[in-house]
């Protein structure tokens, strides 16, 4: 295993990323990339073992009902480099075991792979989003063939891949990039059906980094975003090289969307589990934002909290009833089921701008213009700022401030306007949340119910 500066000196690899316009000289140094890459590197050392052969456990594969109901808090612990990573290894356990039957040979370099990756301690990005080009033609029908990623030539050794994956969350600061079909795919698109695995500093690679991370100022201002933010990457191949033992899957059109809804599963689910936590956060920061204010007891904000509280509800309750239902594969590791992991993503997802605008609401407008905590600690005007912030009088002002910080940083400003997004997009969208949805759910049973209440049998 690796400590957290091995971890940084393993980036110093020739890497190519971009921030603003301009090549990256040093990660460990960059203003805007520095903070994340050392919240991957406290991830690296608080997990950190000596002992010979040691394995990051989070990695590991979950194999009881109990031990992925365990897991699932911790998803939300960890940073999302190591988030990804894992979910990057669990999406290549579950293709591997759907692959089996058919295709052997992928299913051995997969296990060899997830294997390898687990001994190295290597972070991993998840490549599936392609730039899709004319989003109203199918990859074989672009009028530019590279909008897809696909393979331009096949040696004896291995595989040639051309085109650009967007979206790629922490990609600045993985080791590997996880090439994935961002869908099925069709007769005739055989060239998009690759996956594999692509070092960040192969020759040909060029990532592009964009960052919701806070660009001066006062961190006590952005007390959320300062602690979780993690860039984005516009991912580019430019004729990459990938030797055949990191290729799982090449030219099988019919097997292309094994790897995204192997994904997707695990994509969703973590994201099930960040809403479950998110949604309780903002239940409690609009419980305290109305006590500082000194409406909690007022009837139509306590309505507001009540509704907020019985989404929050469900979402849990949506996210036991996927580990409550899981699945195994063939070698025993357990993994959510796809019918209750959909439906409850894609509930918190489209209820997210309820959950906001209520906090909002019960919050008022201090949520965007409540002076900066440094203006508190001017010795001159600080004191008059926290007579007026105060609201309840058991509450200081500079406690109200900060609370208005948080609901500011967390759901008013840049990482808040990355989560509005993120939250409908991450897993594929809510369209793809409705087809997984459609596709598992006891139709049957629904109309068996309605054919007895109509008394058609």
């Amino acid at each position: 295993m690796m400590t957290g500066e091995q971890y940084k000196q393993s980036l110093c690899d020739g890497r190519r990323v971009y921030q603003d316009g301009k090549l990256v000289d040093d990660l460990a140094t960059d203003p805007l990339l520095a903070p994340a890459l050392d919240a991957v590197a406290a991830g690296y050392d608080e997990y950190y073992s000596p002992a010979p052969g040691a394995v990051n456990a989070l990695v590991e594969a979950p194999r009881s009902i109990d031990e992925l109901r365990d897991r699932v808090p911790i998803l939300t612990e960890m940073d999302l480099l190591l988030n990804v990573t894992y979910q990057s290894l669990m999406t290549l356990v579950i293709a591997a075991a759907r692959l089996a039957d058919g295709h052997p040979e992928f299913v051995s370099r997969i296990h060899d792979y997830v294997a390898w990756a687990r001994s190295e301690d290597i972070r991993i990005a998840e490549c599936i989003t392609d730039s899709k080009g004319d989003r109203g033609k199918p990859p074989a029908g672009q009028d530019d063939a590279d909008q897809y990623v696909r393979v331009v030539e096949r040696r004896a050794d291995g595989v040639v891949i051309r085109g650009a994956k967007l979206h790629i969350s922490a990609a600045p600061l993985a080791h590997h990039l996880m090439v994935m079909p961002t869908k099925s795919m069709k007769p005739g698109e055989e060239d998009y059906a690759i996956a594999c695995a692509v070092p960040v500093n192969a020759k040909g690679v060029h990532v592009v980094s964009r960052t919701i991370a806070a660009r001066g100022g006062d961190e006590r201002d952005y007390p959320v975003s300062t602690r979780r933010s993690m860039p984005d990457g516009f991912v580019v191949f430019d004729d990459v090289f990938v030797p055949t033992e990191h290729v799982f899957l090449d030219g099988v059109a019919a097997q292309a969307g094994v790897f995204a809804h192997s994904l997707g599963l695990w994509e969703r689910l973590g994201g099930t589990a960040v809403m479950v936590d998110q949604a309780d956060e903002m239940v409690g920061l609009a419980q305290l934002i109305a006590e500082a204010n000194g409406t909690a007891r007022i009837a139509h904000i306590r309505e507001k909290i009540d509704e907020m509280m019985i989404h929050a509800t469900n979402l849990r309750a949506g996210m036991e009833a996927a580990i409550a239902n899981s699945h195994t594969t063939p070698e025993g590791y357990f993994y959510p089921d796809d019918l209750y992991t959909n439906a409850t993503k894609y509930l918190g997802a489209a209820n997210f701008n309820m959950m906001v605008r209520h906090l909002h609401d019960i919050a008022g407008g201090g949520v965007i213009t409540t002076p900066s905590m440094a203006d508190l600690d001017n010795p001159e005007i600080g004191p008059q700022l926290r007579k007026y912030l105060t609201g309840d009088a058991t509450v200081p002002g500079e406690v109200r401030a900060r609370l208005f910080h948080a609901i500011r940083d967390s759901t008013a400003d840049s990482y808040g306007g990355w989560h509005l997004v993120t939250n409908v997009q991450s897993g594929g969208g809510l369209f793809a949340q409705r087809l997984v949805t459609r596709k598992h759910y006891d139709m049957n049973r629904a109309l068996r119910l309605a054919r007895r209440a109509a008394q058609l049998e």
